[in-house]
């Protein structure tokens, strides 16, 4: 199999020191985690990027990024090449899609980069509230639900974030989870034959609603305004 012809897609994950990048919030770190055919394959980019300006507390309490940590780190413009090449022709994978994209363009713009458009993401948060109304889609609870081990998560870091978000991803899609290994010591080209070794294989699950959730969708229904079921 031609890897050139395989699905690639990239979990991107950011840290930020705020919540408004119109009022000059900027990203303090990247993290990206390479799928192919929605298989992990352990190639992963992630980068410290010093903001030009302070972290918020309220950041710095969920991420557990300081301004120490920053200050030494390099500019966005200084790494933005090297991002822009590792998500190259890939499809990115974005729980919350339109907040990291928003923060992204914004550093982009700034450069004369080309931008991100949202509508070519897949948005992790659009897909739980398609196939799960009235669930709650914050990333600590979709762990919980298909079973993902978060016990790394002590903070919000972008890397570890992508990693959970890429598990959570692949249970959306149907529950399957394997590694993909490559010839020549890991490095690949478009001319190289991908060899594909899945190792784990997990059989489907039922995931039985909670109290919380039936609760939660009886309220949905409750909103719905002449539903076809009462005609």
């Amino acid at each position: 199999m031609n890897i050139s012809k395989c699905i690639r897609e990239i979990v991107l994950d950011t840290e930020t020191t705020g919540l408004e990048f119109e009022k000059g919030d900027r990203i303090v770190d990247i993290a990206c985690i390479e799928l192919i055919n929605h298989v992990p394959t352990g190639n992963t980019y992630q980068v410290y990027i010093n903001p030009e300006r302070e972290m918020s507390s309220e950041a710095s309490a969920i991420t557990g990024i300081t301004d120490d940590m920053l200050k030494d780190k390099p500019l966005f413009r200084e790494v933005a090449d090297d991002f822009l090449n590792f998500v190259k022709d890939a499809t990115l994978v974005i729980h919350n899609a339109k907040f990291d994209i928003s923060f992204l363009n914004s550093e982009l713009s700034k450069l004369g980069k080309p931008l991100f458009r949202l509508e070519d993401a897949v948005d992790t948060l659009q897909m739980v509230r398609q196939k799960f109304p009235g669930m709650p889609a914050n990333l600590d609870f979709l762990c919980k639900k298909f079973d993902v081990d978060a016990s790394e998560r002590t903070t919000h870091g972008a890397l570890v974030d992508c990693k959970l978000l890429a598990e959570v991803y692949i249970n959306l899609l149907g529950g399957r989870q394997s590694s993909l290994l490559f010839e020549n010591n890991g490095e690949r080209s478009d001319s190289d034959a991908a060899v594909f070794q899945r190792k784990k294989y997990y059989a489907a699950r039922f995931f039985p609603p909670s109290e919380e959730e039936i609760a939660a969708h009886t309220e949905f229904l409750k909103s719905i305004t002449s539903p076809l079921w009462n005609k």
